[in-house]
């Protein structure tokens, strides 16, 4: 299988600020590497194994260090399972799953029977929120309650609006390397300056080969078979997956939504406040 990363200089840029970024966090973690059939799956594991289960799964472009930074309080209350999602500029293999499919739902729950883990709840953001929704789909047995923030998978905005505002940008980036493109693509899409976010996708963007499939949306049967609770958490200004829309489509389809919660001033990308309103969330279910 040819690899995505377009060089080997390229993957070592990448993985370099993986690391730094995991070092940086200051944590006790260990590596479990779960061999799947889809491929294998690194995970970062945090926190004491006696306290319930959390899987926390990171967007598109992303990887486990972000998504504990993200929430950095969680293993307070819960042992958390950080996973590196496949195909993605990390340290997971690099087989590309199906968003049309439950290739991803067959995958989660592989890694959680491997696992050996019930009651577990999920938080994810983003891309990780289509994950999670194809987990339900495919066997929300083992599932206790789920957050989603800014998920995928529920509604899309408008494509044109994408077109000119996130790919035209970053394909200038890639295309002439001026930093200007990335910063109005990070712009449009982050509520507040993030560093890491610019150097880590400056590489990306550069050296790793990525997914430009589009995003399907649940079906109204799906969503109606899916029995866990869900928090939905959904961003007023953000242009990928709609705020508001999103809003009243999840009302609409999700019997089992048991919270929601509209952050006014959030793009796409959420800030480390909103951040905070989001564990604080997830510490109380």
């Amino acid at each position: 299988m040819k690899s995505l990363y377009k060089s080997e200089f390229g993957k070592k840029e990448i993985l370099n600020l993986y690391n730094q970024k995991l070092n940086e966090l200051e944590i006790d973690y260990k590596y479990k590497l779960i061999d799947t059939d889809f491929g294998k799956t690194n995970i970062i594991v945090v926190g004491d194994a006696t306290k319930p289960p959390l899987i926390i799964v990171h967007g598109s472009n992303g990887c486990a260090p972000i998504a504990l930074e993200t929430y950095p309080t969680l293993s307070k209350k819960f042992q958390i399972f950080a996973i590196d999602v496949l195909a993605q500029p990390n340290k997971s293999a690099e087989t590309r799953l199906s968003m049309i499919d439950n290739s991803y739902g067959l995958w989660i729950n592989e890694l959680i029977n491997k696992l050996e883990l019930k009651n577990v709840t999920m938080a994810g953001f983003s891309f990780g929120g289509l994950i999670i929704l194809k987990t339900l789909i495919q066997n929300e047995s083992n599932i206790k309650e789920v957050f989603l923030s800014a998920p995928a998978f529920i509604v899309n905005g408008n494509p044109l609006i994408a077109l000119f505002k996130i790919f035209i940008p970053m394909k200038r980036y890639i295309r002439t390397q001026k930093t200007k493109y990335l910063e109005k693509f990070l712009e449009t899409l982050f509520s507040e300056k993030d560093e890491f976010a610019h150097n880590y996708l400056s590489k990306v963007f550069l050296y790793f080969n990525m997914d430009f499939s589009p995003i399907p949306v649940i079906k109204k049967e799906e969503a109606q078979s899916i029995k866990t609770p869900i928090t939905l958490i959904v961003a007023k200004k953000d242009i990928i997956f709609p705020g508001i829309k999103m809003m009243k489509r999840a009302n609409k389809i999700f019997p089992s939504l048991k919270n929601t919660l509209l952050l006014e001033d959030s793009k796409h990308v959420q800030n480390r406040r909103d951040n905070t309103k989001i564990e604080k969330l997830i510490l109380q279910e």
